[in-house]
């Protein structure tokens, strides 16, 4: 502009717009990251309620304490850079103990057996002990260089091995296989082709940990429906049989699921009789 020029009113109003649309776009940005920053602090607060409302079931841990040695397992981490042993100091904290003859596994038949251990008491899962119970059907997992726990946009099961829930599901499992003894069971799917998958939990890491003399013998319940297509001649199941310590026994029933479920509903009768 030259010396004595005046700015027109129409360049004045159109600096002005531009202007008010800067400031606009500025304001939004900032409520974003507001709103962004409450929901990963309220996501992080709702998992921890749910964490510590699930532990103080099980009576005698610090849950508070328990919940700090969980989350230095992820956070800040690539949430697919998680190995198991990341979550070490956590099954040190929640040491599982031996209970001979009442551990049950399983493989593709979750809703089974969980819907015979809450109606039954002569067998357990690993989701019926703490640390199971606590994360049971909870995902989360960290982002590096964040020191916020996530619910959302975390990686599932398959997008990567190392994966935060993945890896604590393979270590807790683990753990809960080390300490099996006695007489162990396991449910099978009899409505698949190869109810003992090599890329399963139980036959990566669960039957593997199965030692002589610790575990004495190994009973499978191949659970079938009414068009089933599997049986206790399948071959996957004999690969289970080479994958045993030697040593260890091997039984195998098919049982149908309408009759683990009406045994289940009768407390009176001992729990071997359903299958």
């Amino acid at each position: 502009m030259e010396r004595g020029e005046t700015r027109s009113p129409e360049k004045r109003r159109r600096r002005r717009r531009i202007i008010l649309s800067v400031v606009a776009v500025l304001l939004l940005i900032i409520v974003v990251a507001v709103v962004l920053g409450l929901t990963v602090r309220q996501n992080t607060r709702t998992l921890k309620t749910t964490f510590i409302e699930r532990c103080e079931k099980f009576k005698g841990y610090d849950c508070q304490k328990l919940w700090g040695v969980f989350e230095r397992a992820y956070v800040g981490l690539d949430p697919c850079e998680v190995p198991m042993e990341a979550y070490d100091p956590l099954m040190a904290a929640v040491p599982f103990k031996p209970e001979c003859n009442r551990k049950i596994f399983w493989s593709k038949t979750k809703d089974v057996v969980h819907d015979f251990t809450e109606k039954r008491d002569c067998f357990y899962t690993v989701e019926k002990t703490l640390l199971g119970a606590v994360l049971n059907g909870l995902t989360w997992c960290g982002k590096e260089g964040s020191s916020e726990t996530f619910t959302t946009g975390c990686p599932g099961w398959t997008d990567c091995a190392n994966n935060t829930v993945r890896s604590f599901w393979n270590r807790v499992s683990a753990s809960f296989a080390d300490v099996a003894c006695g007489d162990v069971t396991v449910m099978l799917n009899g409505s698949i082709a190869t109810p003992f998958h090599p890329a399963s939990v139980f036959a990566s890491i669960e039957v593997k940990r199965f030692h002589f003399p610790r575990v004495k013998s190994l009973n499978v319940v191949l659970v079938t429906q009414e068009n089933f297509v599997t049986n206790c001649t399948n071959g996957s199941l004999k690969e289970l049989q080479k994958e045993l310590d030697q040593g260890i026994t091997y039984d195998c029933k098919e049982v149908s699921e309408a009759q683990i479920q009406e045994c289940s509903s009768h407390p009176e009768k001992p729990c071997g009789a359903c299958w």
